[in-house]
């Protein structure tokens, strides 16, 4: 319980604000994505938002010998770009303005009910099993 509790409470605090700032909407995401049209900086507003919690996370990490509810912080080691992280990051940006779902607000629009993000999760999760068969150094993981 110690570990699932906190994580079922910030992945809630996160959705709901997705839900509350619309990005759970794909419309707003593409136009966002829009700017020579109907360009919408919702959006924007609500990274730079996220940089103020972000930032301060940042800031008492550094000063915190471990995080309060685990044996030690959980930070990437390896900091190189490399093609295959390259290309993720295409995959992933191309995906999310073809069809204004990222995973975060994927998952958090189910809750609305709606077909299409239910689809997105679902061709999300069979792309993660290819990975996981296709890329020898995942098999072992």
């Amino acid at each position: 319980m110690r570990a699932w509790l906190p994580a079922l409470f910030v992945g809630i605090l996160f959705g709901a604000g997705l839900a509350l700032s619309d990005m759970v909407n794909p419309a707003r995401v593409q136009a966002f994505l829009d700017v020579a049209g109907a360009w919408d900086p919702t959006l924007g507003f609500v990274m730079a938002a996220a940089l103020v919690p972000s930032s301060l996370a940042y800031w008492l990490r550094r000063r915190m010998d471990r995080p309060l509810l685990a044996d030690r912080f959980a930070i990437p080691e390896n900091r190189s770009l490399d093609g295959r992280l390259l290309v993720g990051a295409a995959l992933f940006g191309v995906g999310w303005g073809l069809v204004g779902f990222c995973p975060g607000p994927a998952l958090a629009s189910i809750a609305l009910g709606s077909w299409q993000p239910i689809l997105f999760v679902l061709a999300m999760v069979a792309g993660m099993i290819v990975h996981r068969f296709a890329t020898p150094e995942t098999r072992s993981a």
